[in-house]
């Protein structure tokens, strides 16, 4: 599968891990956020994602910032995108199984009772 993901400065750690899970999956990853040192505003990030998913060629979209809430916020903004913020793996396959969303967001600042490359897992395992 290739995916986006696009990350503001909040969020580096949980965006290379996400990464560095799919790269090892044998996915392709084309990583449109910041690393360190760098800064960047959610919503520039958000869109700059959401515009390449929709020009084509992409299966998913990941979105990072430090709580996930304003870059789904972001990317629910752009028409024709629909961007999950699960709590749990179970909210992540849902958002794909009833809510076909293209987009899953995360918080690189919250420590979540799953993992987020177990509900990102979810996430892409869901029917």
């Amino acid at each position: 599968m290739k995916f986006v993901i696009a990350n503001d400065h909040a969020a580096i750690e949980l965006k290379e891990t996400l990464k560095t899970w799919l790269e090892a999956r044998g996915d392709t990853v084309v990583d449109l956020g910041v690393g360190p040192g760098d800064k960047a505003d959610y919503p520039d990030k958000a869109e700059e994602a959401c515009l390449a998913y929709l020009a084509g060629g992409y299966d998913f979209g990941i979105l990072c910032c430090g709580t996930g809430i304003g870059i789904s916020i972001s990317a629910n903004k752009v028409k024709g995108i629909r961007c999950a913020l699960p709590q749990n793996a179970f909210a992540a396959a849902m958002a794909k199984e009833h809510n076909d969303c293209q987009f899953i967001a995360f918080g690189g600042r919250i420590e979540y009772q799953d993992q987020p490359v177990d509900m990102l897992q979810a996430f892409l395992t869901a029917n």
